[in-house]
């Protein structure tokens, strides 16, 4: 039986803590693939601590993919130490401290503010609402610094912008994903459009760029609009097929792995280390790891990044602030490995920051005096409530006999696939006869032929209840 001790768990929940040690066992081998896990009861009662914990930090275990469960036979360790050598890989490092990016991905197709209001109910909005940003803290902030850091604020800032907002955000990847970056590795950008354009420069115009299939369509029209050659790598239940990056001979390959837009897949750890290996083989290989709503994981806890698990510095992380406090808000970051942030002082310096000072340095204040965190913890409750409620609405409707809801608890977007003769052409048609405006997955892959019909991108974070409960019925009438 398994034995840990829960002494010293610092700010760390019991299951957090157990869930570390199971972990970092699996990690070091002291734990075998195929190896069973014992059951709950008898694991909570050996230990001294509820079934819940051991339930919640198994459940986090197979969420990320070091475990996997078989129906009335247990849990077992999954097998991931056959992707790379045991002494590339490390435990994840243990932080007692407290506890982003691709812009929300919009589905509308055309960019006018006009369309959209032909809708009433639009599944596919980004905008935030409005009640929900933090205007009076944020206009506090503003105000203070007019009147106590006029000098400053009047100072060009680096290229990669202000050191002050950059050591916030360093703490903040500490704190929130066990990131351990310097400020100097952090660039900041107005948008992550603006960013992917910096890093063609810097990987280099020669490159053969990649995108997922299915993916955000926006990725792959940025790279095309630099003449890159991009391509599109098709995805099995674990996220990219690493088959297809050596067939192509792709070198950068630009992925979301913590919850994947628009399947929702979240890559297990065996797939991880398989695409670290696959990127270890050539020196010009790359990983961009985009994080766009990382902050919005509903149940459990965040997912670790590749890049925490990257020890040859080939994964550049990504984020934005656009999904955590508005969309309207222009400010991103990448976190560049130290080898890469040397060629682009080298080669770059001489672009000025995008992000105004006055921006810069109020969303810094924001997150040093603790708001930020309050507002992410604030606005998980609102959009957990706010799921909720759309689930309950379908589920007490008699649309619950036709659909199968899969991916609810992370991002602000699931999958909902419907039980139909009908195309997704004429769903979608038949919704927007009705002002409703939703998009099918189908819509999202490159290849039509590789794409899976009947299955719709449901995204909830700017619906209303009145228009959650206007939504369900209608899509009743269409399947009647």
């Amino acid at each position: 039986m398994l034995t840990y001790s829960f002494a010293g768990t610092g700010s760390d929940s019991l299951y957090e803590h157990l869930y570390k040690c199971i972990r970092n066992d699996i990690l070091c081998g002291n734990l075998s693939m195929g190896e069973k896990l014992p059951s709950k009861r008898n694991f909570a009662k050996n230990l001294g601590i509820s079934t819940i914990t051991v339930e919640n930090a198994y459940a986090q275990l197979i969420a990320e993919g070091y475990i996997y469960s078989i129906p009335k036979k247990g849990y077992f360790v999954s097998d991931i130490h056959t992707i790379l050598p045991v002494e590339q890989m490390h435990p994840f490092e243990e932080d007692n401290g407290s506890s982003s990016s691709i812009d929300s991905p919009s589905m509308i197709q055309k960019a006018d503010m006009e369309e959209s209001l032909h809708f009433a109910v639009d599944f596919t909005s980004n905008q935030t609402d409005s009640e929900y940003f933090p205007f009076s803290i944020w206009s506090r902030l503003i105000r203070e610094l007019l009147s106590d850091s006029q000098q400053k604020l009047m100072i060009n800032p680096p290229c990669g912008g202000i050191l002050e907002l950059r050591e916030s955000i360093a703490r903040h990847l500490k704190d929130f994903h066990g990131l351990h970056v310097s400020p100097e590795q952090i660039i900041i950008g107005a948008g992550t459009e603006y960013l992917y354009g910096i890093l063609i420069q810097l990987l280099g115009f020669d490159k053969k760029y990649a995108i997922e299939d299915p993916g955000y369509h926006k990725i792959a029209k940025i790279y095309n609009s630099h003449n890159v050659d991009c391509d599109y790598i098709a995805m099995d239940d674990s996220g990219i097929r690493i088959s297809e990056l050596e067939e192509k001979n792709i070198d950068v390959i630009h992925i979301s792995p913590s919850h994947q837009f628009p399947t929702g897949i979240t890559m297990p750890i065996g797939r991880r280390y398989e695409l670290l290996g696959w990127a270890s083989k050539v020196p010009s290989r790359y990983i961009i790891e985009d994080d766009y709503d990382s902050e919005f994981r509903l149940t459990g806890q965040p997912i670790p990044t590749l890049q925490s698990i990257d020890v040859l510095e080939k994964v550049i992380y990504i984020n934005t602030f656009t999904k955590t406090l508005a969309s309207t808000v222009r400010i991103s970051y990448m976190v560049l490995p130290k080898h890469l942030v040397k060629a682009y002082y080298a080669k770059l310096q001489f672009y000025s920051c995008t992000v105004s000072n006055f921006e810069q340095y109020t969303l810094a204040a924001f997150i040093n005096k603790g708001h930020f965190e309050k507002h992410i913890n604030r606005l998980r409750i609102h959009y957990h409530d706010k799921r909720d409620m759309l689930l309950q609405c379908i589920k007490s409707s008699p649309l619950s006999n036709h659909v199968t809801i899969k991916g609810e608890d992370a991002g602000l977007h699931f999958l909902m696939k419907i039980d139909t003769e009908l195309t997704d052409e004429i769903i979608c048609q038949r919704a927007a006869a009705k002002g409703i405006r939703i998009m099918p997955l189908s819509k999202y892959y490159y290849h039509p032929e590789k794409a899976m019909q009947h299955i719709l991108v449901v995204n909830y974070s700017s619906l209303t209840q009145e228009q959650m409960t206007e939504a369900t019925q209608a899509f009743n009438e269409i399947l009647a």
